[in-house]
């Protein structure tokens, strides 16, 4: 069977839908890092009926078989909005996972491949599931890690293999583990007392009774922060309403800082409990006796494991002296004693890119420990 035909096509029924969904359930089972998605978020995450995404990203998902068995998946898309912004005929891979077979890896890469150079694509990069404000990189160390929410999980044997179909890398990307209940303070309030701003600057915590309110302020403070990020593409209204209904079940509003000068919002940290604890053994199905024992552990039992996938400094404070660092601080600082009033444990700050050695260095200095790097391909289209 080994030496049997790779036979790759496009997803286009329910039922192939559901084997692409279902391949890395059975693939990674019994793997320490991987948590199986719940099948009813993956499903809608590639609806095009339910995921705003698709308004402006086209994505063809594949599948690999061999003799009628799946053993490989791989998605293509192209986002008109990145295009857009940067004009550089890039298309994208990703919810990249196989067999550990070169072969099947060669034939998944060229099926996505030939659908971006028919889309006019001169470059091929990833993975992105499905864009870089969803699931990012390739897992390349930290493989025994806490498996955490809406990071991806990739064997060891992954990067090789993308590598040996003439990949490189763009950007590594980094997380760190960050100690809850033992982490020191930091010295924001000092710094933004050095920089003599400590009157003017308050903290406080998201008001739920204003939660649209409060999400714009976060997606804005976001993307004045990072819009000269790597591979930055703004959120639209509709993926912001989309994320802030799918989020409510694991958004904690001690858990959302704002830092304030002045009385505007100028800082901000967001840690969102880890599903992924939550879930770990039900996998990824929610009948009614695994919803029960969801709901329980989020309500109740409670989750000791959150994710910051969201920090920001608006730009006119980042780059002062003392004020960038000192604002993030400050909301890390207020975000700690939080959780830990709320007998939270463990704290994922990432993804952070490799060379943004400001934000890097301030995670370092608080008690961040680097415990997992995902990395970014590239490769030209011929």
């Amino acid at each position: 069977m080994p030496n049997s035909e790779i036979v790759v096509a496009p997803v286009e029924s329910k039922a192939d839908l559901k084997a692409f969904i279902q391949l890395p359930v059975r693939l990674y089972a019994g793997h320490k890092g991987y948590t199986p998605h719940l099948n009813v978020e993956r499903q809608e995450a590639y609806s095009p009926k339910k995921n705003p995404l698709f308004q402006h990203v086209e994505v063809q998902l594949f599948l690999a078989r061999r003799a009628g068995r799946v053993v490989g998946r791989i998605s293509a898309q192209v986002d008109r909005a990145y295009l857009e912004r940067y004009a550089d005929d890039t298309g994208h891979f990703g919810s990249l996972v196989a067999e550990d077979d070169p072969t099947i890896f060669a034939a998944l890469f060229a099926a996505a491949e030939n659908w971006l150079r028919q889309k006019g694509m001169k470059r091929s990069t990833g993975p992105f599931s499905l864009s870089v404000n969803e699931e990012v990189g390739l897992l390349v160390s930290g493989f025994d890690s806490t498996p955490m929410l809406m990071v991806p999980y990739d064997p060891p044997y992954s990067g090789a293999r993308v590598e040996a179909n003439g990949y490189a890398k763009i950007k590594d990307l980094f997380s760190y583990n960050y100690d809850v209940q033992n982490a020191p303070e930091t010295i924001g309030k000092k710094l933004m007392a050095r920089a003599g701003m400590g009157e003017r600057v308050k903290v406080r915590s998201a008001n739920m009774k204003m939660f649209d309110a409060e999400v714009r302020t976060i997606v804005g403070i976001f993307n004045d922060a990072w819009s000269d990020n790597w591979g930055f593409v703004p959120f639209t209204q509709a993926e912001i309403d989309h994320a802030a209904k799918a989020f409510g079940p694991v958004i904690v509003p001690e858990l959302a800082v704002f830092v304030e000068v002045d009385d505007e919002a100028v800082a901000f940290i967001v840690a969102l409990t880890n599903l992924n604890e939550a879930i770990e053994d039900l996998g990824g199905r929610l009948g009614p006796i695994n919803l029960a024992k969801l709901l329980w552990r989020l309500k109740i039992a409670g989750v000791g494991s959150t994710r910051v996938p969201l920090m920001g400094v608006k730009k006119k404070f980042r780059n002062h002296p003392l004020m960038g660092a000192g604002l993030a601080m400050m909301a890390i600082d207020q975000l700690r004693q939080n959780g830990k009033r709320l007998g939270k444990t463990t704290a994922e700050l990432g993804w952070i890119l490799e060379d943004n050695k400001a934000t890097n260095n301030i995670i370092r200095s608080v008690g961040g420990v680097h415990y997992k790097t995902h990395r970014i391909y590239e490769k030209a289209l011929g």
